[in-house]
């Protein structure tokens, strides 16, 4: 995947560049951060899906079991013969 980058100044704790470092080197900084930026994001959108598709089930659930309680006698009709 090839796209525009541009250059960015940051501030990172001591240590957490000390294990950059010793993870990625120095010429792989970039490449390293960017993939955790990605993964990150990739999963801040997954949860947040997560939550929404959670929040929807709850909030259809109630109508579910009313109409499930509203047809039950026609569901049953007929099971005694079983």
């Amino acid at each position: 995947m090839h796209t525009e980058t541009v250059r960015l100044n940051i501030i990172l704790p001591r240590d957490l560049l000390e294990d950059l470092n010793q993870i990625a080197g120095p010429r792989n900084r970039s490449r390293i951060i960017s993939e955790s930026i990605r993964e990150y994001i990739l999963q801040r959108k997954k949860t947040e899906l997560e939550k929404r598709l959670e929040e929807g089930y709850c909030a259809s659930a109630k109508e579910s079991v009313a109409i499930a309680e509203e047809f039950e006698a026609a569901d049953l009709d007929g099971w005694d013969e079983y």
